[in-house]
């Protein structure tokens, strides 16, 4: 690809938003290409927090670790197209991904609900990387059906005491805090009497022990909870209020989960794929056909970003972006096997390049589907709560 030229090396905690989009994309391009440590390019597999963090630091001393996170608590406040742009120059030069949980979770979450005690204390060690947030919501019964979460808090005198069990969470023997949804009220409807709390990971009565899933890579992890005891403060929002904000908070999961990023990463390597083998030429009308999936996708993904911009609660029609995600990252990687043929049944990168590794990213993408919401339980939300149908 041919290089492009800044006029300006960005300093760090610049803000970057009033420049032009394409200046825009030229300080970022040549920033990564500067800072990026070389032996954390293209991994092919979900870092954990500690290969990680020499990246973190890097975009933490720069300020660029939320540039969806408003300038005053800390992030580049950056315009729906400007993110777009930062998330296709990472995926071009194969940065890898963040433990993100606590910036594009648990940070819109405060900033949104918290307190400002809690804002304090949380945000910038997020920004720091002093602390890593894991999320705990799935339970052994209750997936995608997760109002049917049985994990308990019950306040005794000025302590919340928990008792159950988390699964599939990402990094969360990496994590130093989690977030936890808990029932509060048993006896009040299955999406009433919840409630959100924040739980250090190393308190008594918090135990972590790791999943290894189907490309053996000890990702997720299951989270115990035996008589944890929380201080009353570690609440967010109201009692029983829980639910609601986890709506809220997974709306800007599924807008995350519906970046383009995934897609654009997925469609890079493809086309590595087909130069390394000699095939571009016959596969050009199958990588211009994804091409134009993916810009279809990166406008639908704009006008949901477009919305966060503005202030807009995110509604349940976000369902669709994870639901077009999903379906597309899949796709991308099907021919991604089909165009490797044998070289797809190799575990990890291919012997002659480090940045191939089409068997790994075509199992990664096999989960999409599923977590985050299954896209049969997302399908059925844009039937209800956006069609209206079976009323």
């Amino acid at each position: 690809m041919t290089a492009i030229t800044s006029p300006t090396a960005p300093q760090p905690h610049a803000d970057l938003d009033p420049l032009t989009d394409a200046d825009f994309r030229a300080a970022v391009r040549n920033w990564i290409a500067a800072s990026y440590p070389q032996n954390l390019r293209s991994p092919p597999k979900r870092l954990h927090a500690a290969e990680a963090m020499p990246w973190y630091r890097i975009l933490s001393q720069q300020g660029w670790l939320a540039p969806g996170w408003p300038r005053e608590y800390g992030g580049m406040g950056l315009s729906p197209s400007k993110l777009l742009i930062m998330i296709e120059e990472m995926e071009r030069y194969g940065c890898a991904r963040l433990p993100d949980t606590g910036l594009t979770m648990v940070g819109p979450l405060l900033i949104a609900h918290g307190t400002d005690a809690q804002r304090a204390y949380h945000l910038p060690k997020i920004l720091s990387g002093e602390i890593i947030w894991c999320q705990g919501y799935s339970e052994p019964d209750a997936g995608s059906d997760l109002a049917a979460l049985r994990t308990s808090a019950v306040r005794e005198a000025d302590q919340w005491v928990i008792n159950g069990q988390k699964v599939w969470t990402t990094l969360g023997m990496d994590a130093q805090w989690i977030f936890v949804l808990a029932r509060t009220d048993p006896q009040a409807a299955k999406q009433k009497g919840i409630s959100f709390f924040l739980v250090p990971m190393d308190m008594p009565g918090v135990k972590v022990r790791s999943i290894v899933n189907i490309d053996l890579h000890d990702e997720f992890a299951e989270v115990f909870f035996d008589d944890a005891r929380i201080p009353a403060d570690a609440i967010v929002g109201e009692v029983n209020e829980g639910w609601t904000i986890a709506k809220n908070l997974l709306g800007f999961e599924r807008l995350f989960l519906g970046s383009p990023k995934q897609s654009e990463g997925a469609l890079g390597h493809l086309e590595r794929l087909c130069d390394h083998l000699g095939k571009s030429g016959d596969h050009a009308s199958l990588l211009n056909g994804l091409r134009m999936e993916l810009e279809d996708h990166k406008s639908f993904y704009t006008s949901f970003a477009d919305k966060v911009r503005r202030g807009e609660r995110l509604g349940p029609d976000v369902s669709m972006l994870k639901i077009n995600q999903s379906a597309l990252y899949q796709k991308i990687t099907d021919r991604i096997m089909d165009v490797a043929g044998e070289l797809g049944t190799l575990a990890g990168q291919l012997p002659d390049t480090p940045t191939l590794y089409p068997g790994s990213v075509f199992l990664q993408a096999r989960p999409t589907s599923i977590y985050g919401g299954s896209s049969e339980i997302q399908r059925n939300i844009v039937a209800k709560q956006v069609l209206g149908l079976g009323r």
